[in-house]
């Protein structure tokens, strides 16, 4: 099986240079891999230099393993947490479940950091929304009620960020009237605030197979974080705003290497999850997969 970006869907303000779109690409492998894995059908992954990844299949004895188990339950929990402390042991199979090779992790559980982190992250946060490009990108992918995230199966369901449900009309009004910088880096201090540790994943080079393993460390975590009742959530804004990169990993202790993903992490309450397109959608044959003249392929596969 091959994993294909697909670049009909890339968001050009957020992820220009679509880093976020394949470190994606990195987290669908890595839960093809365990799943794989958990079938009986283990293989492995080669990954080209444009960043196409190749799953190639074996034979092999179905076992039970609880990063499987948690695929369907992990989500991306925007709300606060509750602050408590994590313990050690669990701390270290987060860290223990993200090792890559040529991915580092950082865990900042003092809180001095932690609210290092939360200034660079409201300091992205108020810069992405005061350009206007930005802001339509997002509103573009908001879907204000369960009937047009069911209907476009993709997007931000309002009720997956703990937001009221409103009609399209109402919901797009109020996006234009009480979303704001202020609001939003309110929120996301609280947030933050309520988290017990930020994860931040660096790649050690600054390529598309990097950028993938980065997502296949990060997607391991979140389904070891999932496993032990934690929540998480991205907060990404001192990556996807590049001057306060350098910031970022120089807090960390990585100057010159560039920050990939962001994460918190707590304890927390479930939300609604946001719907997704039915896996048919998203399969390609084997023909369609590369245009004739080296173009794009259509979907993911």
């Amino acid at each position: 099986m091959d994993i294909l970006p697909d670049f009909s869907r890339t968001t050009h303000i957020v992820d220009p240079d679509d880093h976020h779109l394949f470190v994606s690409i990195g987290c669908a492998t890595e839960n093809l891999a365990i799943a794989a894995a958990a079938a009986g059908r283990p293989g492995e992954a080669r990954i080209d230099p444009e960043g196409l990844v190749h799953f190639a299949y074996s034979a092999g004895p179905s076992r039970s393993d609880p990063l499987f188990a948690a695929i369907p339950r992990r989500q991306s929990t925007r709300s606060e947490y509750d602050s408590r402390a994590i313990a050690a042991a669990d701390l270290e199979t987060l860290r223990k479940a993200a090792e890559e090779p040529g991915v580092r992790l950082v865990l900042l559980t003092e809180r001095v950091r932690i609210d290092q982190v939360r200034d660079l992250v409201i300091a992205g946060n108020t810069a992405q929304m005061q350009d206007p490009a930005f802001m339509a990108e997002l509103k573009q992918w908001l879907r204000f009620n369960p009937r047009s995230a069911i209907e476009a199966g993709d997007g931000l369901f309002a009720a997956a960020s703990g937001n009221p449900v409103l009609p399209d009309s109402l919901g797009r009004l109020a996006f234009d009237t009480f979303f704001t910088a202020a609001g939003e880096s309110d929120k996301y201090a609280r947030q933050i605030d309520s988290s017990a540790g930020i994860a931040v994943f660096l790649g050690e080079r600054e390529d598309k197979a990097h950028w993938i393993a980065v997502g296949r460390a990060c997607q391991r975590f979140a389904l070891a974080a999932t496993a032990l009742g934690l929540k998480h959530a991205f907060v990404n804004q001192p990556v996807e705003v590049a001057p306060l990169r350098s910031d970022l990993a120089a807090l960390v202790g990585e100057p010159g290497v560039r920050p990939d993903v962001v994460m918190r992490f707590g304890y927390g309450r479930d939300l609604p999850f946001s719907p997704r397109r039915p896996v048919d959608d998203v399969l390609v044959a084997a023909s369609d997969a590369q245009a004739p003249d080296g173009a794009a392929p259509r979907r993911t596969a």
